[in-house]
């Protein structure tokens, strides 16, 4: 049996490509054959990581799991079903559409087209895994009747241990307070509030202070210039748009930052939340979406854009030591969660829910084999006897309740 990812783009060092990457490597801990596939893959990854989908979809058997990244729109969506395998998913949500009105219309109608795969996959699937319990909402609205558990993204905190640019530490290292946000510029994201309770403190709390953007602007050309127009309009210096940037770089930012500033409206998990952790950045988040699920009771959630109050909060946290401290503490064993080990191992269980292979455990046939057809969804069962299969019956498995129920069984006087 092979376990097959398989996933639209798989770019060099984003959330869903790590988590794939990191994924393939527990599968392969855990005894499977596994490979990936992208209709795009990024050239920066080393050789071998995946094929693309050019020279057309590889061969799998009825006895492999076909699992399948979804996070934006693709062709992927409508051809998978394809397959007479099982099938689960990983879904890592999909930007609203009406979030990119008027500054690309190209990324508006993908993330249309993702929205309505999403929905024609609701179906499809045996078995679902959502980065956040937001995701999973997403996906019992989208009418998903398959079971839908959560697990969190997979972050390679290894490479978290790459030295950092030493230019970047030392001129920002100045004593002035360095507010920062990590994450590509868009719509979504809600750059605008981040600057407007930036401004506040800047003019009427601290002078010395600077604003620091970390992420990409490509594609978002438009409310980037818009981003730039305001700061302008407010006459603020010290806002920095760091554009694309190496790895690094970016390290070197989360070492100098003292406020993690979020103000984002749609994140289905958000990553760089966990960076400011692994760095001991105390963060300060808009209360929406995934972030609530991603903080887990760490940092300080707010539900206000007003940016008199959140200026007022930078302030607090940035002055008061033991408040700074008690955060710190609490993302540190929010952090714990997130380790790899303990991703792993709930994903690993995943796969045995997910995988009707399994279900000789949940009968407590500690002796039994068993054969699965995937397509009726039914499950013959056989019992060892003294080196001999012998067939104890058939079973039908509900795919919403997970349980096993007899169709045909034969006893033994």
């Amino acid at each position: 049996m092979k376990i097959i990812q398989f996933l639209p783009t798989l770019a060099f060092g984003d959330a869903v490509g790590n988590d794939t990457v990191a994924l393939g490597k527990a599968i392969k801990e855990m005894g499977f054959d596994t490979h990936i596939y992208a209709e795009a893959v990024d050239s920066r990854l080393p050789k071998g990581t995946a094929s693309d989908l050019c020279s057309g979809m590889p061969d799998i058997s009825e006895d492999d799991i076909l699992l399948y990244h979804l996070s934006t729109g693709s062709k992927l969506n409508y051809s998978l079903e394809n397959y007479k395998c099982r099938k689960m998913m990983v879904y890592h949500n999909i930007t609203p559409p009406h979030f990119f009105d008027g500054y690309n219309m190209t990324a508006m109608s993908n993330a249309q087209y993702g929205l309505d795969g999403m929905k024609h996959l609701s179906d499809k699937f045996d078995y679902c895994i959502a980065d956040s319990d937001f995701n999973k909402q997403d996906l019992i609205d989208a009418g998903y009747k398959c079971p839908i558990d959560v697990r969190p993204i997979l972050i390679p905190f290894d490479d978290y241990k790459t030295k950092p640019d030493s230019n970047i530490i030392k001129k920002f290292s100045d004593g002035w307070t360095n507010i920062i946000f990590v994450g590509r510029i868009a719509p979504n994201k809600k750059h605008q509030d981040v600057i407007s309770a930036f401004c506040y403190y800047k003019k009427n709390i601290n002078p010395k202070s600077r604003l620091i953007f970390v992420g990409s602007y490509g594609g978002m050309e438009r409310y980037y210039k818009r981003l730039c127009d305001y700061v302008k309009a407010l006459e603020l210096d010290d806002v920095i748009f760091t554009g694309h940037i190496k790895f690094p770089e970016i390290l070197a930012y989360y070492r100098v930052a003292d406020i993690f500033l979020c103000m984002s409206e749609h994140e289905g998990f958000c990553v760089p939340l966990v960076e400011a952790m692994f760095f001991d950045v105390p963060v300060i988040a808009y209360k929406s979406c995934a972030v609530p699920y991603t903080l887990g009771g760490s940092g300080i959630l707010t539900d206000t854009k007003n940016p008199v109050e959140n200026a007022m909060l930078i302030d607090r946290l940035v002055n008061d030591k033991s408040l700074r401290d008690f955060i710190i503490s609490g993302q540190r064993k929010r952090l714990e969660d997130f380790s790899y080990e303990k991703i792993r191992d709930i994903f690993e269980k995943q796969l045995k829910n997910g995988n009707a292979i399994s279900i000789n455990a949940v009968l407590g046939l500690q002796e039994a084999s068993i054969d699965v057809c995937s397509h009726d969804i039914c499950v013959r069962l056989y019992l060892n006897n003294n080196g001999l299969d012998e067939f104890i019956g058939v079973y039908h498995l509900d795919k919403s309740s997970r349980l096993l129920k007899p169709v045909k069984i034969f006893y033994r006087n």
